[in-house]
């Protein structure tokens, strides 16, 4: 079975990914199109933008699973297009799909994984029980794969991919279709890990996700970097305070007629309207003419940024 050789992670105060003008083509199709990024160490940089914004192939890209059609990148000092295994041996990746074998427990399953890393059997072991104590999966160790819910083999893949003692962990996607409470779990342990000096390059399509585990953020769409900065100075530099979201839009121009005189921007998505202010006054003068299941009054989110820069919600579909 192949052994990831044992290189040294080059760690230092570098930047752990430097990207420059980042392209990947597939024909006539730009499915990453010019994106420059670093990631310092010990920091959490995310990703986000709707279904085709190109998101997972630059994750493949800098873990050596794509070739990028152009560009410089460099992970760790390495270059993942010419040493994708020197890559590998410093980063733990979490894709999208689970890939557990089904037919293994849970145990059986992380010691397969700890072959790849050549860690024997005994360290391997006590490496495994640790692991699954993190992700508190510590009672499902002779669990078939089968019997596990979607959120006990999502730690399982996140704990597999820490094997190795990764200084770099990659997680496309790694709360979608999860319930809160293991999501909020999830999180937890991803906090703990940046503390303790790993660093975190995350996808996601939830906001939520993005604004408490990300240190800064890019938001991507058809391939291109369209807003990028800290989660928090984003929303509070590029958008209003306020937002009235109304889940009908047919009141729309009844709407607007009413805010003529006031300082109020109006955006469509979804099938829904909505409205932006920075006085909380502005926006409960409008919903006056609305009944209470019609709307929500709250304040603004990344999802209403995206919408601001792209002119379609995070979620919406390509």
């Amino acid at each position: 079975m192949p052994r990831f050789p044992a290189y040294i992670c080059r760690m230092n105060t570098d930047p752990v990914i430097k990207a420059y003008a980042i392209t990947k083509r597939y024909g006539t199709l730009t499915a990453v199109d010019g994106l420059s990024f670093q990631v310092p160490p010990g920091t959490c940089l995310g990703l986000l933008g709707p279904n085709g914004a190109g998101k997972t192939t630059m994750m493949k890209i800098i873990y050596g699973k794509g070739r990028r059609s152009g560009g410089d990148l460099q992970v760790f000092g390495y270059d993942p297009g010419r040493h994708a295994l020197d890559v590998k041996a410093c980063t733990g990746v979490v894709p999208q799909e689970d890939s557990l074998d089904a037919e293994l427990d849970v145990r059986s399953n992380m010691r397969l994984y700890a072959r790849f890393y050549g860690i024997n059997r005994q360290v391997a072991d006590k490496r495994i029980e640790e692991l699954l104590s993190f992700m508190e999966l510590g009672d499902k160790n002779t669990a078939r794969i089968r019997e596990l819910s979607g959120g006990m083999k999502r730690r399982l893949v996140i704990a597999r991919a820490l094997l190795g003692n990764p200084r770099l962990l990659i997680l496309d996607e790694p709360t979608t279709g999860l319930d809160p409470q293991v999501r909020h779990l999830i999180w937890d342990r991803l906090r703990k890990l940046r503390s303790s000096g790993t660093t975190i390059l995350l996808t996601t399509h939830y906001m939520d996700e993005a604004y408490q585990l990300c240190d800064s953020l890019i938001i991507m769409d058809h391939g291109k970097a369209v807003l990028e900065g800290n989660p928090r100075e984003l929303v509070e530099k590029g958008i209003e305070r306020y937002a009235l979201q109304v889940f009908d839009q047919e009141t729309g121009p009844d709407l607007r007629t009413r805010a003529t005189d006031r300082a109020i921007r109006f955006e469509e998505a979804g099938g829904m309207l909505y409205a932006y202010a920075d006085r909380l006054g502005d926006l409960e003068d409008l919903a006056g003419i609305l009944t209470a299941r019609d709307y929500v009054l709250r304040q603004t989110n990344l999802e209403d940024l995206f919408l601001r820069a792209t002119g379609k919600g995070l979620n919406d579909a390509q």
